[in-house]
């Protein structure tokens, strides 16, 4: 592999299709698409400054880097990247890409980022910004801190763990989603999602998890929760309280206390759902 050290690259396409190269301390300034296309790139403390950086790449593994704000839409079309230790200060990073890890990465400007991509890990990751991992599939995540409105939206096979997601609008249109010991906030979560799970999770949320066919929830707490689970079909739900239950179509609920019950026979059956309150 040919080691390139404390270089500046300037221009459009600088390393153009480089392949089996590693470049450590080196500034990738005004010139969109540098590593386009490339293969089998190791980058070790560089720093891009320009948009387009890594399109169309594989087989590239980024450590203690930075991607400024203005290396906009900087990942798309690229196979098989890990980013580890690094910032990425960006938005709307990795778009229709596949293989993406990312450990131990800042990304305070994460609007629009990971959309359309497949087979994603994330492990320490602390991001903010509007509509993260937007129609995205095969994603897990652990410990990923969130703020930011619209997270997942339209993702499929998702197991997200030992987070704080901070999200009006979380999980919307999703399908097979797992949530275990996590932290949601956030208006509107889960609407018309199929086969959510949340496991030992706390939950805050204003008319939260409805419209969702396949709710289960284990042990679950939900804080300041009201106007829940309307119109949701096959509830299996264990939760502590809840301010409000609004209209269920099926299942159970089991809680140690529901403050206020609504099961309008005008527009569901109270029959279909169970509502047994714990000791």
């Amino acid at each position: 592999m040919d080691i390139i050290k404390d270089r500046i690259f300037e221009g459009e396409r600088a390393e153009f299709w480089a392949q089996n190269k590693r470049y450590e301390a080196c500034t990738f300034r005004n010139g969109e698409s540098p590593l386009k296309e490339s293969r089998d790139i190791a980058l070790a403390g560089c720093a891009f400054e320009w948009k387009y950086p890594l399109w169309y790449a594989h087989r590239i593994c980024v450590e203690g880097s930075t991607l400024k704000e203005t290396a906009r839409s900087g990942i798309w079309y690229t196979h098989d990247i890990s980013i580890l230790d690094s910032l990425i200060e960006a938005p709307k990073t990795f778009r229709r890409a596949e293989g993406i890890k990312l450990e131990r990465v800042e990304m305070p400007n994460a609007k629009e980022t990971l959309w359309s991509c497949k087979d994603i890990t994330l492990s320490d990751v602390k991001a903010a910004g509007d509509y993260f991992g937007m129609n995205s599939e095969h994603i897990r995540v652990r410990n990923l801190h969130l703020d930011g409105n619209y997270c997942f939206d339209g993702a499929s096979d998702v197991v997200v763990e030992d987070s704080y997601l901070n999200s009006k609008d979380s999980f919307w249109n999703c399908t097979d989603v797992v949530v275990k010991n996590s932290t949601i906030i956030g208006e509107y979560i889960g609407w018309n999602t199929r086969n959510l799970t949340l496991e030992n999770c706390t939950i805050e949320s204003l008319q939260g998890l409805c419209y969702i066919k396949g709710l289960k929830l284990i042990n679950c707490q939900l804080k300041g929760t009201s106007l829940s689970f309307e119109y949701c079909e096959d509830i299996d739900a264990d939760i502590d309280q809840v301010d409000s239950v609004f209209n269920p179509t099926s299942g159970i609920i089991r809680a140690r206390s529901i403050r206020q019950l609504v099961q309008d026979p005008s527009k569901v059956d109270p029959k279909a759902t169970q509502i047994i309150i714990k000791e």
